[in-house]
């Protein structure tokens, strides 16, 4: 690709100086057969210089489509790695931003800016070169001419990279906000959101518009300079070299020469300073694109980032025993929500964790998956910290459901196949009439059935139960459900969660609810207030001791006084 890119720009060069040729040959009295010829030549020199270009464009675009296409592999694969902590604080809508806005700027500076810049830099070096060769004294007078665009580009310089990187994160902002907008559209209409939505959206685009004029009042003042900066060395040559001419000392083809080449340089510099602006703006996008390669876990007790460390592949656990000992927690460098919990799972038991709202219960559930890690203390699983787990590794440990689930785009057998990729249509079947989905086997095409997007759309509870399904497949040794039944009806998920129950026997269940039927249920209860553990025991001993799961029991069932 460079030396493709030399030698058209080589080529380039004949033009000008074959036509100074031209002119000192009509000056001195030549024929129109050494005319014709150097015509003849300068259409050759244009031809080849057309096909290098191409060639060189073709191999050039080459290169960027190739280093595109692993670019967007690379951040697929970071995407999918990156613990669910992070995905979560960064949300969908930055993440996508990242993955389609951002990694097109950076396909389309490798695949185009790239070359094109190449070229023209190439181009520069070697036509200010050649007016050195014609005249050193018109070369001084061309680059001093060109100052103008050296001060305004280093000007531009200086502020751009942070101005297009507050454009990024505007632009992500804005898009994180319309999701959340849209897909909780009911939600917000049901609370009666909508002027409080929309304020949000529109503070969100007055962020983004903002930060977009920001960065053309830096290429306002950019571009009228450079053009001003484009006529004064043509200008300053034509002076001096008349100056020149007239005392002998240079021939009028050399000044004609040196003036086209100085009007022949401002289409390469055109080129640079008009593919800078691209180039900051993809090197704020390569920035967010590349920033998943560091994406970094906060520091619970600084509201620092530091980074953890991949997790281990090596480490296996020695038993399938869950244990908390001493663990606080806050989220974002906040209040402790958690203190001092202490509990220990046994394996094959069931637990319920109950509480009012607010009482910590499902940040407890996200740090017993692995999904948090504790501000102080330890989440163990056969002695070995939950979240150093290698993912693979740690989902045929621990599985969590919540409540939150999603049907993705394909066929029901695609949606199961997540969990057990090898599993049989009658594992498949199995699963799905485990939990009370009979209904998937019949839909038209049964397990070969497209949902999601334009096919059949699924509700919360149908995706709530193909998730639930999943975990059936996926076979842990421990399942913590955070109101995973709350989707659906009362009657419903009470069967749901009979059916679970026997499916799961013999495997450890940490069920996280507010339907106290489960706890009444649960080998344990562990009952939580205000982010402790305020008393562990069965169900007929916490009604005994008359406490905190007491006071619940008598709410849940319509008696708070007694």
């Amino acid at each position: 690709m460079i030396v493709l890119n030399v030698l058209a720009a080589a080529a380039g060069l004949a033009g000008p100086w074959l036509l100074g040729r031209i002119i000192d040959e009509v000056s001195g009295g030549g024929g129109v057969q050494a005319v014709d010829q150097l015509a003849l030549a300068i259409l050759a020199f244009a031809l080849v210089q057309l096909l290098l270009v191409r060639y060189a464009r073709l191999v050039g675009h080459r290169f960027g489509e190739r280093t595109s296409a692993r670019l967007r592999e690379q951040y697929v694969d970071r995407a999918l790695t990156l613990r669910s902590s992070v995905v979560e604080r960064a949300g969908p809508g930055d993440l996508a931003t990242r993955g389609t806005t951002d990694v097109e700027q950076v396909a389309i500076t490798l695949r185009d800016a790239g070359p094109d810049v190449l070229i023209a830099a190439i181009q520069a070096i070697l036509i200010t070169g050649v007016i050195f060769l014609l005249d050193p004294v018109l070369g001084v007078c061309g680059l001093a001419g060109m100052v103008g665009i050296c001060i305004a580009a280093r000007w531009y310089l200086r502020r751009a990279p942070a101005a297009y990187l507050d454009a990024g994160a505007a632009n992500s902002e804005l898009a994180e906000i319309l999701a959340s907008t849209a897909s909780g559209a009911r939600t917000v209409e049901a609370f009666g959101l909508q002027a409080r939505r929309v304020a949000a959206c529109q503070a969100a685009v007055e962020r983004s518009r903002s930060t977009q004029l920001r960065t053309l009042s830096l290429r306002s003042v950019l571009f009228p300079v450079v053009d001003v900066s484009y006529v004064i060395p043509v200008v300053a040559v034509l002076l001096v070299g008349s100056v020149l001419h007239g005392n002998g000392a240079l021939s009028l083809g050399t000044v004609v020469a040196a003036a086209l080449y100085l009007r022949q340089l401002s289409q390469p510099l055109d080129t640079i300073l008009v593919w800078m602006d691209q180039l900051q703006n993809s090197g704020a996008s390569f920035a967010r694109v590349e920033g998943l390669a560091q994406a970094m876990e906060p520091d619970q007790s600084s509201g620092q980032h530091s980074n953890p460390g991949p997790p281990s592949s090596s480490l296996v656990p020695a038993d399938d025993q869950i244990a908390v000992r001493d663990v606080r927690y806050a989220y974002d460098a906040g209040p402790d929500v958690l203190h001092g919990v202490s509990l220990t799972v046994r394996p094959g038991e069931r637990l319920a964790v109950v509480g009012p709202s607010g009482a910590g219960k499902s940040t407890l559930g996200r740090l017993l998956a692995g999904i948090e890690r504790p501000r102080v203390g330890t989440v163990t699983v056969g002695g070995i910290p939950v979240a150093d787990l290698d993912p693979e590794l740690l989902r045929r440990h621990v599985v969590l459901v919540t409540q939150e689930q999603h049907a993705f785009r394909g066929t029901v057998r695609d949606n199961l196949a997540i969990a057990a990729p090898s599993a049989t249509d009658a594992a498949l079947g199995a699963a799905l009439c485990a939990v009370g989905a009979d209904w998937a086997l019949e839909l038209p095409g049964g397990l070969d059935a497209e949902v999601g997007g334009q096919a059949i759309r699924l509700d919360g509870a149908q995706a709530q139960q193909l998730a639930l399904a999943r975990v059936v497949l996926a076979d842990p040794h421990t399942v913590v459900l955070d109101e995973a039944t709350a989707l659906l009806d009362p009657g419903t998920a009470r069967h749901t969660e009979r059916a679970l129950a026997a499916v799961l026997r013999g495997r450890t269940v940490i069920a996280i609810a507010h339907r106290l039927h489960t706890a009444e249920d649960a080998d344990r209860v562990a009952a939580m207030e205000g982010g402790r553990l305020i008393e562990v025991g069965t169900h007929d001993e916490l009604l005994a001791a008359d406490g905190t799961y007491a006071s619940l029991w008598r709410s849940w069932h319509g008696r708070p006084g007694a």
